[in-house]
């Protein structure tokens, strides 16, 4: 087989393939074998039919067909990996020529990976905040810990900021019930904000059995965008009752045994927390500069799949009527257009983040080891809430292990560039980034969840601790399958892509 290519565009090339007939005896064999077994012939077993006679009965033509739609693949592959072509996306085959006995011809456009001439990281410069950890932020954890044991109790008197409120809600637009706006038994925490706006300040005031009527804009819906009169009806008034800031609390609540000792190792996670925060913005910061500087050329079908996949998505929910789609983006205030061009900047700047840094990882020779790969699956799991072996089996299932393979690797890559880049905050100090991130072992872009280790028995459950959870080691009792959390919430590791 002779191959050569012909670059079209920084992104697009043509590889030309001849494949000389004799090369293709595998191929008429497979052939003749899966149409003997499909046809019966008077004299012969199944599959046992010869191929002349087999020939006779479908035409020299189908046969040929067959056969080159099964070489193609495996031809283009080879070509691809022959010539050394970083192809993405699929490609544009087209048969130029078939002599019969002789020769196959076929062209192949599929888009590559473009060079990309990468600086000097050591150029790059980001400036950050600085740490700061206040008894505010202590205070806050602590408030926010007790919360989670607090007890809700019922009260007759009207309701106050904070309070817990059975209600029911019906909505009218120039006299109109609004059906979509009218509920019963409705759980709210007045101060949220997680309802109709204006609602809180309506319910202030009022007791169990009272009502009120406000005005509010509905957001969605029929009737989105225009003013509708609400009547909100307080069923119950729930008041949450904390805790008391003690050791005994400590005791409940942690594996410490007082109160000084359980506000000093929520300072020591507020400012882990701190820190990985700290990271999160330096990642987002020299990849912002990256990709300002760094000229990538965009393969346009590649892009076109990303935007074609974002509107894929929008409408799924939507029996994938598009016109529906649009009514949505009119009752939130936008438009089509404005969803296209979001969705094509979106995929823009997603196909060259993940350009360059494929770049930079190869520049780097950055590889990726089995146990990365496998924090990886641990960690994104975890966040999804999934055992292992499920997440396992339907990324196995969608063919993404690749692309978490990618991420892992891609997440090195920017990790070897921040250790490289000037990194200040805003007072001027220099940030120490191999602190942040750690080793360049450790630098596997995803984070990992190590069992919890089994400290000491408190009460009717255990108190354990786990060693590391993106960095962050967070303490926990589980009693009865409840598990409750002392430290702040998971986060993603700091360099996920």
């Amino acid at each position: 087989m002779k191959s050569t290519v012909e670059q079209l565009s920084p992104t697009r090339v043509r590889i030309n393939v001849e494949v000389p007939f004799a090369e293709l005896k595998s191929d008429f064999d497979k052939a003749y074998k899966a149409l003997a077994q499909q046809i019966r012939l008077p004299g012969f077993r199944p599959g046992k039919a010869p191929a002349r006679l087999l020939e006779a009965r479908v035409g020299r033509g189908a046969v040929l067909e067959q056969v080159v739609n099964d070489a193609l693949p495996s031809r283009y592959s080879e070509a691809v990996t022959s010539a050394g072509v970083k192809a993405i996306g699929q490609p544009e085959i087209e048969v130029t020529k078939i002599e019969d006995g002789e020769l196959l011809e076929f062209t192949a456009e599929v888009d590559v990976r473009p060079e990309i001439e990468l600086p000097d990281f050591s150029s790059i410069n980001v400036e950050v905040d600085p740490i700061e950890i206040t008894d505010e932020a202590i205070e806050e954890q602590l408030l926010s810990l007790r919360q989670r044991f607090g007890t809700l109790t019922g009260v007759d008197r009207a309701v106050e900021d904070g309070d817990f409120v059975s209600i029911d809600l019906s909505a009218t637009v120039d006299g109109e019930n609004v059906a979509e706006a009218t509920a019963s038994g409705l759980s709210h925490e007045v101060g949220s904000g997680q309802l109709i706006e204006g609602l809180d300040e309506a319910i202030i005031g009022l007791k169990a059995g009272e009502s009120k009527d406000f005005t509010s804009t509905l957001v969605a819906g029929e009737y989105a965008g225009k003013e509708a009169v609400v009547t909100v009806t307080v069923q119950t008034v729930k008041e949450r009752e904390l805790p008391a800031e003690d050791d005994e609390f400590a005791q409940l609540a942690s594996e410490f045994d007082t109160l000084e000792e359980l506000k000093a190792d929520l300072r020591e996670r507020v400012a882990r927390v701190r820190k990985v925060e700290q990271a999160g913005q330096i990642r987002d910061k020299v990849l912002e500069q990256l990709l300002e500087t760094v000229e990538v050329p965009l393969p346009e079908a590649v892009v076109k799949a990303e935007v074609d996949a974002a509107l894929h998505d929008a409408v799924h929910g939507l029996d994938h009527d598009e016109e529906a789609l649009n009514k949505l983006l009119e009752e939130q205030g936008s438009s089509r257009e404005e969803f296209d061009k979001d969705a094509q900047e979106a995929a823009e700047r997603s196909v060259k983040t993940q350009l360059l840094l494929d770049s930079i990882a190869d520049a780097g020779n950055v590889t990726v080891g089995q146990d990365e790969l496998t924090e990886r699956i641990l960690f994104q799991a975890q966040r999804y809430g999934m055992a292992p072996e499920q997440f396992i089996q339907q990324i196995q299932q969608a063919n993404q292990l690749g692309a978490v393979f990618a991420d892992v690797r891609r997440g090195k890559a920017l990790a070897s560039v921040v250790e490289s880049a000037g990194v200040k905050d805003t007072s001027g100090a220099v940030v120490d980034t191999a602190e942040l991130f750690g080793s360049s072992e450790e630098k596997t872009g995803g984070g990992v969840f190590v069992p919890a280790e089994r400290k000491k028995k408190k009460k009717q459950g255990w108190v354990g601790v786990l060693p590391k959870i993106d960095g962050v080691g967070f303490s926990f009792w589980s009693e009865g399958g409840r598990h409750w959390h002392s430290g702040p919430p998971l986060l993603r590791y700091c360099l996920c892509q």
